[in-house]
């Protein structure tokens, strides 16, 4: 299957159990595969036989910035959701979600959640 890859998406969010994480926000990295046909938009060049990415961007964007979830598994569930939804050529969508410092009196290099989300079927 064919993917387009966004990587590395950096958004402000208030995401979190405690309750300064909701008050005070952090920054989240944000990675998104998306696996659809593109042989078409190959042979013709046209954008509209592929996902434009721009537009991919944003709606990651508004979720990531625009509510509270106190789970960052609720925020990936939510941009994979509103992808499949969106783009009825998607088959199959990975969201990566990294929360780069987390609020742990220790050091290491984030935390991430990964799920991947098939199309249903009929």
């Amino acid at each position: 299957m064919d993917k387009i890859t966004l990587s590395g998406m950096q958004f402000f969010g208030n995401h979190g159990v405690f309750p300064e994480e909701n008050k005070l926000g952090q920054r989240f990295n944000v990675d998104v595969e998306l696996m659809l046909p593109l042989n078409q938009a190959g042979r013709t060049d046209e954008l509209e036989h592929t996902i434009n990415y721009a537009e991919v961007f944003y709606i990651v964007k508004e979720i990531v910035e625009g509510r509270t979830y106190k789970l960052i598994e609720a925020l990936s569930e939510n941009i994979a959701s509103e992808l499949l939804q969106t783009y009825t050529n998607i088959i199959e969508v990975t969201v990566r979600v990294i929360k780069p410092h987390p609020p742990f009196p220790v050091l290491f290099n984030g935390v991430t959640v990964e799920i991947n989300r098939k199309r249903a079927t009929e």
